[in-house]
């Protein structure tokens, strides 16, 4: 598996290209319902960007050492969020499609979960992979050779405190 590394300004750079993109769709949505962890700073950048309110569901898949080990996925019981609820028209927000797992189970959740009443549901991701069984409706980036992807913040995920 070869290694992408992504700096601080690429990272953002590509936010920016992801939102051009779901403003050149013409599509209109209600709220942006981010996937925790790696969905939370896109969702808050297309948040303020698109003046929509923010919602959080946390799902976890990875684990091991260098949390490079793809393992179950865990969704959280509750999205949290600050409106009354659930938008009906959701942008869904995550870094990257890898397996497309992820993707599939939360729109699965999202439809088994009928007291939200959503309508209709898009996905967005910066990074899209070759061997994902699912794909976003907008992204930035495909990658044909799925790569590891070395995005800015997780060299926090490897630093002691007492490093800083």
């Amino acid at each position: 598996m070869s290694d992408l590394y992504i700096s601080w300004d690429e990272y953002h750079a590509k936010i920016e290209l992801l939102a051009v993109q779901i403003y050149r769709s013409q599509w209109e949505f209600d709220q942006i319902l981010c996937l925790a962890r790696g969905g939370l700073r896109i969702g808050d950048t297309l948040s303020r960007i698109y003046n929509k309110p923010l919602a959080i569901l946390s799902t976890s898949s990875y684990g091991g050492k260098d949390f490079q080990e793809r393992g179950k996925l865990t969704i959280a019981n509750n999205i949290t969020m600050t409106t009354a609820t659930l938008g009906k028209k959701i942008l869904l927000v995550d870094d990257l499609v890898d397996s497309g797992v992820t993707l599939a189970r939360i729109l699965e959740w999202l439809k088994e979960h009928e007291e939200f009443a959503v309508t209709e549901v898009r996905s967005a991701v910066i990074w899209f992979k070759a061997v994902s069984i699912a794909k976003p409706d907008y992204y930035v980036d495909f990658l044909s050779d799925n790569p590891w992807i070395h995005q800015p913040f997780e060299k926090y995920e490897k630093m002691n405190l007492g490093e800083l």
